[in-house]
């Protein structure tokens, strides 16, 4: 299936927002998405936190109608939160659909940068990017820093992809893009659903993007970073090439 641009998006913005445990972020964040975009619908993905983020995204829901809330049974990873709200967004008629962390890591000042490239019909995937000219990344160690550079950059040269973030999941999606993609063929539970879900975008004929960001360190809590995530991305990465050298990737529309 290709993707079908079309040059103004109909229907409104969607911010999904997946949270564990974040209870201590949930309010601020909530309040600065709806200052920048306060014509769009927040869709909390809740993973049933044990410290009650999903009680009081329900508390937040009660008192302000662009609040919405998907309770899911348990911790079943990042990108599964992602897909389950997605469907919720593109079900509800969404026009573009941004996706982004609750722990401030992702600035709400950046929104409306993300979207715009997308109402100008120049991008079907936008990327928060902080790895092109005008981004960079704060309060990170040599380490980390290494680590998410070489991921994606492996990850660049493995699946041939132009995009020099493909690790960070702050985007913006046209709807009918991010609709086009079945995802019950994404098997990236992890981080590495970033790069997975770029990948077959552009493997559809999505046209990807990307804005400049400064990405900061989560302000409270702890990562979510672990050996197992790192491992995952590639071990995935390679598996996404292997299949597509056997014929079993996603169809290439575009060059």
């Amino acid at each position: 299936m290709s993707v079908v641009a079309a040059a103004s998006p109909s229907g409104p913005s969607w911010v999904v927002l997946p949270t564990y445990n974040e209870i201590d972020n949930l309010s601020g964040i909530a309040a600065a998405i709806l200052e920048q975009l306060p014509d769009a619908v927040l869709l909390v993905v809740d993973d049933n936190s044990p410290d009650g983020t999903g009680a009081l995204a329900d508390q937040l829901a009660s008192t302000e109608s662009r609040i919405r809330v998907r309770h899911r049974p348990g911790k079943q990873g990042l990108g599964r939160a992602y897909l389950d709200g997605f469907a919720v967004a593109i079900a509800g008629g969404a026009g573009v659909i941004l996706q982004m962390d609750a722990d401030w890591s992702h600035d709400p000042a950046a929104l409306p940068s993300l979207i715009a490239p997308i109402v100008a019909d120049r991008a079907d995937l936008v990327i928060g990017s902080r790895y092109t000219k005008g981004g960079g990344v704060v309060d990170w160690g040599l380490s980390r820093r290494l680590i998410s550079r070489m991921g994606s950059l492996f990850a660049r040269v493995v699946l041939g992809l132009g995009a020099h973030d493909l690790t960070g999941g702050f985007k913006a999606w046209r709807a009918t893009t991010l609709a086009s993609i079945p995802f019950d063929g994404v098997h990236a539970g992890g981080y590495v659903f970033q790069i997975e879900m770029t990948y077959r975008a552009s493997r559809l004929g999505g046209r990807v993007v990307e804005v400049p960001i400064t990405f900061r360190d989560r302000r409270v809590g702890q990562s979510k970073m672990s050996r197992r995530i790192v491992v995952e991305a590639l071990l995935v990465v390679l598996q996404l090439r292997w299949e597509e050298l056997r014929g079993r990737g996603p169809r290439r529309t575009r060059p």
